[in-house]
């Protein structure tokens, strides 16, 4: 009896982590709505300075990439559609990124949470390579996506097209982001 306890106690722990990152990404893609909900539609293709990406080709890049992950580490789930960065809408792109989240925290939820075993590594590039499937798979996900969400919101001031307070602060708001992704949030298990 002793001996199955704490492959128990490893699955049920498993399971909670896979259902926080589901959680942990939606919250993270609500930002990614946030943020083009409330973008001056004139910023999604104004034309930086130097060889700065415009802010629609950083979306169909997180989008792209997502895909990528989905493709390489979970080539059993539908990759949805590419974007194209230069004739991408911003209608588009929050259909895309709502698509692709989708199914990044289907390959979260069966990657972390447990599952039937059929997702062994990270890949998160063909020339890289793959790590083993645990925490850092999430980690690295949210702070690619991150660092884009930095990079939109500094263009957008930039090109003369800041986001509202109540929107650059709003993402930071994690309680109410869970909250509208229909979780409790830390340390809820719904």
């Amino acid at each position: 009896m002793t001996t199955r306890q704490p492959r128990i106690q490893t699955q049920q722990a498993q399971t909670q982590l896979g259902r926080a990152a589901v959680r942990i990404f939606a919250a993270n893609e609500r930002m990614n709505q946030m943020l083009i909900e409330h973008l001056d539609p004139a910023a999604w293709r104004a034309k930086p300075h130097g060889n700065t990406r415009p802010i629609a080709a950083i979306f169909t890049h997180m989008h792209n990439m997502r895909n990528k992950w989905v493709r390489l580490t979970a080539p059993h789930l539908k990759v949805p559609a590419q974007l194209n960065r230069t004739h991408c809408t911003p209608q588009q792109a929050r259909a895309g990124l709502a698509e692709s989240a989708a199914r990044c925290a289907e390959m979260l939820a069966e990657a972390l949470g447990g599952g039937r075993g059929r997702i062994e590594k990270f890949r998160r590039d063909g020339w890289v390579r793959p790590w083993p499937v645990g925490v850092e798979m999430l980690c690295y996900m949210l702070s690619h996506e991150a660092h884009h969400r930095g990079q939109v919101c500094m263009l957008a001031h930039q090109l003369g097209f800041p986001l509202p307070i109540k929107v650059t602060s709003g993402i930071w708001n994690w309680e109410k982001l869970w909250k509208e992704c229909g979780s409790g949030g830390a340390g809820f298990d719904s």
